[in-house]
């Protein structure tokens, strides 16, 4: 499980005077692409609906939409501009707003429940409302780099088909701690026994990094949302207080008190897929490492998956390191960050006791001697620190379809780093990887979210309208026309011709950004 083989493949292309093209990956396996929808401001979410339309969500937009997935029309179910303190500081210049950033994501995760059509008309949302610097002047930063301060909201909305809308929403919790950095902010429906609940990732807001290099980090502590994967219901309970009613009360930390959290030690969780193989329901995540190390989980009830303890295996490769690194000499510890220093991963494991987790799937576990050197010279800002290798995972789903022959069973993870979707096969019980990682669909774009057709045979993936990486990043010259849009990749079976294949859109012309972002 340790070993990590890549298999890049450049894909060739061929392009018609339509834009259609064609992709192979790398068991030749074909497929026709075209743009379903573009010029959307930063799709986050796409999920295919029982409706057989696509639904998504806009980041920076803050639109709720339907899309047809055969014309590319798109309907604007709610827009929830209006339901946020704070301007679009990416379109404000830095002389106007004082630098302030953009909450990472915006507008997030969205989950349609399972009868939708069939007279529960639920649709769940979750989005950033509030930042508690809209008022102050300045960049809204707290002193010594001890971050930026937003609030989450999650919404239950009823959907009206007749009037193509969303309407009398309910709140579930509206004060769950974001950041600038590491929100998360996906949404999945899973059974727990047999019955449906809502789970909500979390991330730890940066906490340790960057702009947040002094904020605490409280993965760890199960009293803080923060660095969480929540659960929740779908409909409120009996229980006496309004805001314990959305909380199950065999949630595993309800013992001081109604507690969303279902696990915890996560540093960045944007994959949350859930599928049966083998005879058994398993849930899955995709997380994000901090030099190294992205993680594929196998998320259970009360679980410590380690972050900022353990990094991936518990393997030692960050013996005397931590989670991150600042040159901030202001900062407390060795390597100048409020992320703890790592004595011994497997100690802390140790420590962490029964309900510790490791990945089934640690990629790119870098050396020790790797990091060392990274760490050195991160802290001392050389300007020939190393760059690293990473995924970036920015969603997950479970390929259960037969469709795609050798696909049944896999995991496939987008990604924003290297701009490919990433499948791993599973084993016969679904609790680990086998085979090498496979990358598809190779291009320079960040891929945001995967949706897979009731057929299996279309694939549908959200790609951001900006191409940096995670971190503060500078303009970036690079552009490319697959930016802000919906990609729709279609299996070619063998023997089958891709002449006569017609996009629906011709792909926009790239777009520069106006001002810094924070990627990830």
């Amino acid at each position: 499980m340790g070993r990590f083989v890549s298999v890049f493949f450049f894909f060739s292309l061929v392009i018609t005077q339509s834009w259609s093209q064609i992709m192979t990956g790398p068991q030749g396996e074909r497929f026709r692409v075209r743009i379903v929808k573009d010029r959307l401001s930063d799709p986050w979410e796409v999920t295919y609906g029982p409706d057989r339309f696509l639904w998504i969500t806009e980041a920076k937009g803050y639109r709720v939409g339907r899309i047809n997935p055969v014309t590319g029309t798109q309907t604007v179910l709610i827009d929830l501009g209006r339901n946020r303190n704070f301007p679009r500081y990416d379109q404000v210049p830095d002389s106007i707003d004082g630098g302030k950033p953009w909450p990472q994501g915006g507008l997030m995760g969205l989950a349609l429940h399972p009868q939708l059509l069939t007279g529960k008309p639920y649709v769940y949302l979750a989005y950033v409302h509030t930042h508690e610097a809209a008022d102050q002047p300045g960049s809204g930063r707290a002193p010594n780099y001890g971050g930026h301060f937003f609030r989450a909201r999650l919404v239950r909305y009823e959907y009206n088909s007749r009037g193509q809308s969303l309407r009398n929403p309910r709140v579930l919790c509206d004060t769950i701690a974001a950041s600038n950095d590491h929100n998360s902010g996906r949404l999945l429906i899973a059974p727990v026994d047999g019955h449906p609940y809502l789970f909500y990732s979390v991330g730890d807001l940066g906490a340790g990094q960057f702009e947040n290099a002094g904020r605490p980090n409280h993965a760890q502590d199960i009293a803080v949302y923060e660095g969480k994967i929540l659960r929740f219901n779908l409909e409120p309970d009996q229980d006496a207080r309004p805001d314990d009613q959305w909380i199950p009360n065999d949630n595993p930390f309800n013992s001081n008190g109604q507690n969303a959290v279902w696990s915890y030690g996560h540093r960045n969780v944007q994959g949350l897929a859930y599928a049966t193989v083998g005879g058994r329901g398993t849930f899955y995540a995709a997380e994000h490492g901090p030099f190294s190390d992205d993680e594929i989980n196998i998320i259970e009830k009360g679980g410590n998956y380690g972050h900022p303890l353990v990094i991936g295996y518990a393997d030692g490769n960050y013996n005397g390191l931590a989670a991150g690194v600042s040159d901030h000499d202001s900062l407390p510890g060795i390597w100048h960050t409020t992320y703890p220093t790592i004595g011994s991963e497997s100690e802390n494991r140790r420590r962490i006791g029964a309900a510790y987790r490791d990945p089934i799937k640690s990629m790119y576990p870098l050396s020790a001697q790797f990091l060392q050197n990274l760490f050195a010279k991160t802290r001392a800002n050389a300007k020939d620190k190393p760059d690293w290798p990473a995924e970036a995972p920015s969603s997950l789903t479970v390929y259960t379809s037969s469709a795609i022959p050798n696909w049944q069973n896999s995991l496939l993870l987008t990604t924003l780093k290297t701009g490919r979707l990433v499948r791993l096969a599973l084993d016969s019980a679904g609790t680990r990887i086998k085979g090498d990682t496979l990358g598809y669909f190779k291009l320079p774009i960040r891929y945001r979210d995967l949706a897979v057709s009731a057929d299996g045979r279309k694939l549908y993936l959200a790609v951001d309208s900006s191409i940096t990486t995670s971190g503060p990043s500078q303009e970036d010259p690079k552009s490319t026309s697959y930016r802000g849009c919906i990609l729709e990749f279609t299996y070619l079976p063998d023997g089958q011709s891709a002449e006569g294949s017609r996009s629906q859109a011709t792909p926009p012309p790239g777009r520069s950004r106006r001002k810094r972002e924070q990627g990830g």
